[in-house]
C-alpha cells in the first residue's frame, strides 16, 4: 500500500489516527499516578514515555493537548510529583481500562481495581501491583507549537523494582518483569529478547552478550 500526504487528509478520523499512531512500532506501557489538592487520586494508561539523560535522571513524556480538562496533566502541574509504573502482562487489560473517561472525584485506582501504594515523603500514588515504578519531580512542562501537546520532563527522585531483574551492570531485565509493550492505540504486546550485544565501535563485529 502507498499513501501521499493528500491522502491522509480524506482519510476517517479513527483510521488516520490508528494508522499513525503504528508507525512509530512498540512503546512502553505506563500508568501515571497523580494525586490533586483535594487528595483524589489520579491512574492514566501513557505510552509516549522516554529516557532523555541518566545525569541527572531525566524521563520524558508527552501528553494530548491542554485544550480541554485533562485530569493528568493539571495534577502534575499543580503538585509538581507523579509516578510512572509499568504495566506487566498480568494487569494489562485493568491498566488500559484507566483511559476511559471517568469523573475527576472518581479514582481510576478504584473503578479498574488497581492498589494505590504510597511512599514516605511522596505525595502522589505508585501501582502496587506494578513490579518497576519510579517517582519523578516536575522540572519542565512546555508546549509544542507545532500541535499543542505537552512535554513533560520529570526528574526521578525514587526507583523500585523488583531484585530479579537487576544486573551487575545497571542494566534491568523488564522482560523478567513482565514489562509489556503498545502498538498502535490498543495493542499489547509481551515480548522475546533475541540478544544482547557488545559496545559497538568501528571494524569490530559485535559479540552477543
Amino acid at each position: 500500500m502507498l499513501f501521499c500526504k493528500a491522502d491522509f487528509k480524506d482519510m476517517d478520523d479513527r483510521y488516520r489516527a490508528n494508522l499513525i499512531n503504528s508507525l512509530s512500532g512498540f512503546k512502553s506501557a505506563n500508568l501515571v499516578g497523580t494525586q490533586d489538592g483535594a487528595g483524589n487520586t489520579n491512574l492514566a494508561i501513557v505510552s509516549s514515555v522516554f529516557h532523555l539523560g541518566a545525569n541527572p535522571a531525566l524521563i520524558g513524556m508527552i501528553m494530548r493537548p491542554h485544550s480541554v480538562r485533562r485530569d493528568t496533566l493539571e495534577n502534575i502541574l499543580g503538585a509538581g510529583e507523579y509516578t510512572i509504573n509499568h504495566v506487566n502482562h498480568e494487569i494489562w487489560q485493568k491498566a488500559h481500562q484507566t483511559s476511559a473517561r471517568y469523573p475527576e472525584n472518581v479514582s481510576e485506582f478504584t473503578e479498574v481495581g488497581l492498589t494505590p501504594q504510597w511512599r514516605d515523603g511522596i505525595n502522589a500514588p505508585f501501582v502496587a501491583e506494578s513490579r518497576l515504578k519510579y517517582a519523578l519531580a516536575l522540572r519542565s512542562c512546555q508546549t509544542l507549537e507545532i500541535n499543542g501537546v505537552e512535554l513533560v520532563v520529570g526528574e526521578i527522585t525514587h526507583l523500585e523494582f523488583e531484585e530479579s531483574a537487576a544486573t551487575e551492570t545497571g542494566y534491568l531485565d523488564i522482560e523478567s518483569l513482565g514489562s509489556v509493550a503498545i502498538s498502535g492505540l490498543d495493542s499489547y504486546h509481551v515480548t522475546q529478547r533475541l540478544g544482547r550485544l557488545s559496545y559497538a565501535k568501528p571494524g569490530i563485529e559485535p559479540k552477543i552478550l
